[in-house]
């Protein structure tokens, strides 16, 4: 059971890495883990990992290490939860259509893209691998038919600010937004930026100063 305080925005960054880290490890047979080993394959200091782990009440044992099994359980719930989560994306263009070839079952069998909305009628009626692109006018019957709460928007800056207040109507809570503006949304819908241009900013500004 979680301690009742507030888990550091640091620490839950973390834990899709964690999780990644243990799946890969029980994929491989390893049974048990040290915090050493942690570190070692993460490149997070072990104290580091251990004040993580810490929020989460008594995760392994001094000289046993972390049980793997019970780990991938763990984390697997606390990242995604119990049961199956259906996302929704918006905008099928070059990078929409990476993600629905991507999609999310390769690294975790309770999330997928359950169906992906457009507006072109080229795109409509088309499916990429497995999902079906459906008319952007179908989103409010469609979300509430699959009860999605997850939605990614790969669509022009304004588009995404027009859709994201009638998301947040339909009860996404939680928004992976590729646009570069800021969402009209309130506090009760999590929502994280990744903007591919800061992101190539950000590697070429550590690898000048990291040489």
């Amino acid at each position: 059971m979680l301690k009742k305080q507030k888990i550091p925005n640091a620490t839950l960054d973390r834990l899709p890495l964690y999780f990644k880290y243990f799946k890969q490890s029980e994929d491989n047979g390893i049974d048990r883990v040290s915090s050493r080993e942690i570190s070692e394959a993460l490149d997070i200091d072990s104290a580091t990992i251990r004040r993580d782990f810490s929020y989460f009440g008594e995760l392994g044992r001094k000289g046993y290490g972390y049980n793997v099994h019970a780990l991938v359980k763990f984390f697997s719930e606390q990242v995604q939860g119990t049961g199956m989560k259906n996302v929704i994306l918006i905008g099928v263009g070059n990078l929409g259509s990476a993600l629905l070839n991507y999609n999310f079952t390769k690294i975790h069998d309770k999330i997928k893209i359950a169906v992906a909305f457009d507006i072109d009628q080229d795109i409509i009626g088309q499916t990429i691998n497995g999902v079906e692109v459906k008319d952007i006018c179908e989103l409010e019957s469609v979300v509430q038919d699959i009860q999605a709460e997850v939605a990614i928007l790969t669509v022009p800056g304004q588009v995404g600010v027009d859709l994201s207040s009638k998301l947040e109507a339909l009860g996404i809570k939680g928004i992976l937004n590729f646009t570069p503006e800021k969402l009209a949304v309130s506090n009760g819908v999590t929502v994280h930026n990744i903007d591919l241009s800061v992101e190539m900013q950000a590697l070429l500004f550590y690898m000048k100063h990291n040489n």
